[in-house]
């Protein structure tokens, strides 16, 4: 297939970003405006919760998958004596599926490890600006540089079909490679969602969470 075709489709996509940029700026605004923009700031968090539950269910059957693959792998090698470059770099890839499509549900229900243990000591408002600086000072900028950096080569992956460098391996790399900018644009629309709830937290339009360290700590208390 002409890789023009690829390039072209690449510049679609970067105009529709920055045709979405003002999406970025909406938990700005509605920390200024609470009222004015409540329910759309609601309905887009909404929106993007349940696209990330969706991704989450390619990666809950990309979890089930990898069991399969990888038990397929230890039967063949260890009763058979057999080994199959396609089927190892499946159980790669089922692997990489799963996290990279579940990392965004996981930043919703909050499961990634935080390395702030200062966080949880801090006050309900306190809370929600950290959650709003880490979110514009450090996860938009890494997902955003995540998919300027790959766009070239992603381009030519797909413009190549790109398969594996083993002659028995899997004819579809670019699909592989594809895994990352869809983690950048996931993780991108979750932080904004988080954004959103964090900002309506500290506008009183959204109820305040209580961090489950907090809750520990008033369980042993008691």
């Amino acid at each position: 297939m002409d890789p023009a075709f690829f390039l072209h489709l690449g510049t679609i996509l970067k105009w529709v970003g920055i045709a979405l940029l003002p999406v970025f700026l909406l938990p700005l605004i509605t920390l200024v405006v609470p009222g004015l923009v409540e329910a759309l700031a609601k309905r887009v968090s909404a929106i993007i919760d349940a696209i990330s539950s969706i991704a989450l269910g390619g990666a809950i059957a990309s979890a089930l998958l990898l069991v399969l693959f990888q038990l397929s792998v230890v039967v063949l090698r260890y009763t058979y004596g057999i080994s199959f470059t396609w089927l190892n770099e499946l159980v790669i890839y089922a692997f990489a599926a799963m996290f990279m499509l579940g990392a965004a549900a996981t930043l919703r229900d909050d499961g990634h490890v935080r390395v702030d243990i200062l966080r949880p000591r801090f006050g309900a408002d306190g809370r929600n600006w950290i959650e709003l600086a880490g979110i514009y000072f450090f996860l938009f900028p890494i997902c955003i540089r995540l998919l300027t950096t790959g766009e070239q080569g992603l381009a030519r992956a797909w413009s190549l079909f790109e398969g594996s460098s083993e002659s028995d391996g899997l004819p579809f790399l670019y699909l592989f490679k594809t895994l990352v900018p869809a983690f950048a644009v996931l993780m991108l629309a979750q932080g904004v969602s988080e954004a959103l709830k964090a900002a309506l937290r500290l506008t009183g339009k959204l109820e305040n969470e209580v961090p489950a360290t907090s809750e520990t700590e008033s369980a042993h208390g008691a």
